[in-house]
């Protein structure tokens, strides 16, 4: 049993229109954003796919694209910060052998 979104009337669960205003009944899916964790982390392991999710998803899930691309972000700075120090590191080791 539905209602009228308009008049508030009683009509069949699959009516298209109301049949006491005619008002059209647009059933709109429900779409789940919660923003995961999981995606974060998928985001974080594979920076390439926490970019493509960020994408796909920025207008329809944007709790769940912000939390793939922040992912992804962090990921990515956290390899930059990984070569630098690296290269700092294996050029002071070079210096203190000569």
């Amino acid at each position: 049993m539905a209602y009228c979104k308009n008049c508030g009337s009683v009509i069949e669960d699959n009516a298209a229109v109301c049949s006491c205003c005619g008002t059209a009944q647009t059933t709109t899916p429900t779409v789940v954003d919660n923003g995961g964790f999981g995606w974060g982390l998928l985001g974080c392991c594979i920076p390439l796919v926490g970019l493509i999710l960020f994408l796909v998803w920025k207008d329809t899930k944007p709790k769940t694209a912000k939390a793939a691309g922040i992912g992804a972000l962090v990921s990515v700075i956290v390899a930059v910060i990984f070569y630098i120090l690296s290269f700092v590191i294996g050029m002071a080791g070079y210096y203190v052998a000569y």
